[in-house]
């Protein structure tokens, strides 16, 4: 030991210089070296979701996980299978060996849950694989609320999460406590019986017109091309405009908007959300793996400063578990 540190004395230049290479690496390797306090680790765990609205606990163990558990055994590499039946629907826990290689894994369920699915009972949702993995979980949480208008809320939500997600490293932004938005179309049985129509046509009319028509292929000298007969509603106006019948004695066309009125509204609610005594709507951002946690939050923050400036005063956002504060006092 004596004899190098004789040797760094002697050759002074060398040691400074090889001083400041190292000072310089340290320097990069924390300013880039991904921060975590969970670090991402892949765990060999699948998730298989089941639903079935309605179901009792006792047919969703016989009629869900049986034929289901009785697929997913066949699969190599599995250390442990557990199931839970509940009111509505089930679920499978599949726990691999450790080091078993997740995408195979992954692959393997998906394969057999397809060809399971077929001896599940009529109305039975698709059954939903999902990895487990720390990545998934949200680093940052954004909360939207205030004295608005629902659709304005869900509006400025849909609109930051748009933003978001445009970050490079941010994975997925996922919007909780919105609602999905739908036509009601208000029918008066009067008016049906006033053109001798009912209920049943018009639904019948309705499937008959809102859908894709697949028309097949033309070939022609410059190729092949797919047809394809677009009929889809797109918005109010077009279902209004749809005919519905034909007076035989004046030919007058009667279309829907002469027998219904038309609303736009959202599904029922089934959650609420609310800060302060306030509605609210929260926004769960998730970073993707090896991404620096500190710079992704701090990108996001900028990006939400940005977008609300213009937004009004009542409309509040407010951050919680923020994963980059812990982060900052360790390091």
């Amino acid at each position: 030991m004596i004899s190098f540190i004789h040797a760094a004395f002697q050759h002074a230049r060398t040691t400074l210089l090889l001083f400041f290479v190292i000072l310089i690496a340290g320097i990069y390797a924390y300013i880039y070296i991904p921060k975590e306090s969970d670090p991402d680790i892949t765990i060999p765990i699948i998730y298989v979701s089941l639903y079935h609205q309605g179901i009792s606990p006792e047919d969703a163990e016989k009629l869900l996980l049986k034929p289901m558990e009785r697929e997913l055994r066949s699969i190599e590499g599995i250390k442990n299978l557990s199931a839970k039946a509940y009111q509505s629907g089930a679920h499978i826990i599949i726990e691999f060996m450790a080091g078993y290689n997740i995408d195979k894994a992954l692959d393997d369920v998906q394969k057999q849950v397809n060809q399971g699915k077929v001896d599940l009972p009529q109305g039975t949702e698709e059954p939903i694989v999902t990895e487990l993995s720390l990545s998934q979980f949200p680093v940052l949480v954004l909360t939207l609320s205030g004295e608005v208008p629902e659709r304005t809320l869900i509006d400025k939500a849909r609109s930051l999460k748009d933003e978001i997600e445009a970050i490079p490293s941010i994975l997925k932004a996922k919007i909780s406590g919105d609602r999905t938005e739908q036509t009601e179309i208000v029918i008066d049985p009067k008016i049906l019986d006033t053109y001798q129509l009912n209920i049943a046509e018009i639904a019948q009319l309705f499937n008959r017109s809102n859908r894709l028509i697949a028309a097949g292929a033309l070939t022609t000298q410059n190729g092949r091309f797919f047809v394809k007969v677009p009929s889809t509603f797109q918005t109010a106006k077009e279902i209004l405009d749809m005919p519905v019948k034909i007076n035989p004695e004046t030919d007058a066309i009667v279309k829907l908007k002469d027998i219904v009125d038309i609303r736009q509204n959202f599904q029922d609610r089934e959650t609420y959300a609310r800060l302060n005594g306030k509605p609210a709507i929260g926004i769960e951002i998730s970073k993707r793996a090896g991404e620096n946690i500190i710079q992704t939050i701090q990108k996001v923050r900028e990006v939400v400063k940005e977008k609300t400036q213009n937004w009004p005063d009542h409309l509040h956002i407010t951050f919680s578990k923020d994963a980059s504060n812990k982060i900052q006092d360790m390091l």
